[in-house]
């Protein structure tokens, strides 16, 4: 009886010293590692954000986070071929990386204290703020305290319909508020004047209304600081090390510069310079 209590005190010290190890992360099971082992990485992406993240009619995706992320794939020694998209909704890009569904998120994903409770972040690779997008013709929003009265389309799980109902209150939200499962279905309810707004970040809806000439305007008065960043798994401090380091080089050899111009059009010209990464 006592060596099989004996025996059983072992395994459970076992166990726990495998548990501690894997909470502390010996790096066997980052990203880092994932890719230069496998050459194959899941990657969360929007597949209906113009200009960032968009699905093509035949199948292949296109946008500036999915350079972003075809470049730090490489970078980690992933080919282009060995890379899975899988779509990210707002709402659900925690969940996503929390389950291993994804191995990182490039999906206009603001970098916020509350996200960083659950995941790791590299980056910022862009700055942005929040904005306002409305009809061509509309005069009656000058900025974010015309929303007040006003209708207003966000996505779920976005930061960005929280801030207003931060601002306006409960019951702003409940009569004014309506959210989508993305901003591109935001955009029918606002041009058939279910909605007056939508409001997220300037590069988001500078995209939606590039693709459509003459219907759309930007008010292009931002009221928030919006840092993109990589989504990856907790406490992967090797994988984000490695992801910042890739997208560091990004910045440098001019691949940034060209993906925004190529991606955004005339609207590539309002960022200037690329951020500096924060690492942690």
């Amino acid at each position: 009886m006592t060596r099989m209590r004996f025996g059983a005190g072992l395994l459970a010290l076992a166990a726990l010293a495998t548990g501690l190890t894997a909470c502390g992360n010996s790096g066997a099971d980052s990203i880092a590692d994932k890719a230069k082992n496998d050459k194959k990485l899941v990657v969360g992406i929007k597949i209906d954000q113009p200009g960032w993240g968009l699905k093509k009619p035949d199948g292949t995706y296109g946008g500036f986070d999915v350079d972003v992320a075809r470049y730090v794939a490489k970078e980690l020694g992933v080919p282009e071929s060995g890379i899975t998209f899988k779509e990210a909704q707002s709402a659900n890009r925690e969940p996503f990386i929390q389950q291993g569904q994804v191995d990182m998120v490039v999906a206009t994903y603001s970098i916020t204290d509350e996200r960083k409770k659950k995941i790791s972040f590299a980056g910022p690779y862009l700055i942005t703020g929040q904005d306002i997008l409305v009809r061509a013709d509309d005069t009656s929003i000058t900025g974010v305290e015309s929303l007040k009265d006003k209708k207003v389309c966000g996505a779920q799980g976005s930061s960005s319909p929280k801030r207003l109902a931060d601002k306006f209150g409960a019951e702003w939200e409940s009569k004014n508020l309506t959210q989508q499962q993305g901003y591109g279905a935001c955009l029918p309810l606002l041009e058939n004047q279910q909605v007056d707004a939508i409001s997220t970040d300037a590069t988001i809806l500078a995209g939606f209304a590039a693709q459509f000439p003459g219907k759309f305007k930007l008010i292009g008065q931002p009221f928030s600081e919006e840092k993109y960043g990589i989504g990856i798994k907790m406490d992967d401090k090797s994988g984000r090390d490695a992801i910042n380091t890739a997208i560091e080089k990004f910045f440098n050899d001019g691949s940034w510069r060209k993906a925004l111009d190529a991606n955004l059009g005339e609207f590539g010209k309002y960022f200037t310079t690329p951020p500096s990464v924060e690492r942690y």
